[in-house]
């Protein structure tokens, strides 16, 4: 079952990065990544064309409660996001019916890339759903064709659940891999 999630107040502090809910403050610095051609489009959604668009999502962020800003602590600048998201539950088998599960989903500005910070927000994030909202299962589902995402999805231990094929927001169907990780596997590996 999808778990309630709030992170109104949550600040989370990796090695480099804090994150937080979002704040309408941000404005500027979501723009300037989501507004990049194919930053948006690897996770299934078209980069920004203006300001407004931005802000219209930013809000959207807001109200919901369940995206984290991510805050390079060097600059204070945000440069990404990591969603707490409703799974599809008839994506997996019946064994999580019963279960408190989520999946996350994360976006990183362009000129972050390949610097290792999205694993530290990702491992930061997957701490606070297993140890504070004591959720059962965390899923991820990255489009095949996303290499950086589901390199990020194997390096913070996620393992494959199965293929499908994912909607984007820009009308087509996409083959995507869908992982998992489990509460014991997470208590394993950070003890």
């Amino acid at each position: 079952m999808n778990a309630a999630v709030d992170i109104t107040g949550v600040h989370l502090e990796t090695e480099a990065l804090i994150l937080r809910s979002f704040e309408a403050a941000d404005l500027q610095d979501f723009h300037a990544y989501a507004r990049v051609p194919g930053v948006g489009e690897l996770a299934g959604w078209v980069h920004h064309s203006s300001l407004e668009e931005s802000k219209e999502i930013l809000d959207m962020f807001i109200s919901e409660r369940k995206t984290l800003a991510i805050v390079e602590k060097k600059t204070g600048r945000v440069i990404g996001s990591v969603g707490i998201e409703p799974y599809d539950e008839t994506c997996v088998g019946d064994e999580y019916r019963p279960l408190k599960c989520r999946e996350i989903g994360y976006v990183l500005s362009r000129e972050y890339w390949g610097q290792g910070l999205m694993p530290q927000a990702v491992t930061g994030v997957l701490r606070y759903c297993f140890e504070e909202l004591q959720l059962d299962a965390v899923f991820c589902a990255c489009f095949r064709r996303n290499h950086q995402s589901r390199r990020v999805a194997e390096k913070t231990g996620f393992r494959q659940v199965c293929d499908l094929m994912l909607p984007t927001m820009y009308g087509t169907q996409e083959e995507a891999v869908l992982t998992v990780m489990h509460r014991e596997d997470w208590a394993g590996r950070s003890s």
